[in-house]
């Protein structure tokens, strides 16, 4: 398989991973795949008792909604950066697939008039 990389001077490093991140507003905070919701079935609920202080259906989640994006700046940048690159492999192959085809179509056309 083979490598495309950039280098660039160390202190650039964090500016590009930073201007990357912002400008594709990458989130810091992402959908908790854990949270269910502010109350969650209580697993020590016995159906088989009244429901009460001492036997909730639901208790309170100690999931929070969201969390720190699992993803780093610089995880997300390399995302980007290869998504870059596959849409401009695709359009460019696309525009030349199209002009190659214009190029080959026969747009001559020969009518003949039935009243003549």
């Amino acid at each position: 398989m083979a490598i495309y990389s950039v280098e660039m001077p160390d202190e650039d490093f964090l500016r590009v991973i930073n201007a990357i991140a912002g400008n594709y507003n990458r989130p810091e905070t992402v959908t908790n795949p854990n949270y269910f919701g502010p109350m969650v079935e209580n697993p020590d609920f016995n159906p088989e008792l009244p429901e009460g202080p001492e036997n909730l259906a639901q208790i309170p989640s100690n999931e929070p909604e969201t969390i720190e994006n699992p993803e780093t700046k610089a995880q997300f940048t390399n995302r980007i950066v290869r998504q870059f690159l596959s849409e401009n492999v695709v359009a460019y192959e696309r525009r030349l697939a199209l002009q190659q085809a214009e190029q080959g179509l026969n747009t001559s056309i020969t009518i003949i008039d039935p009243q003549i």
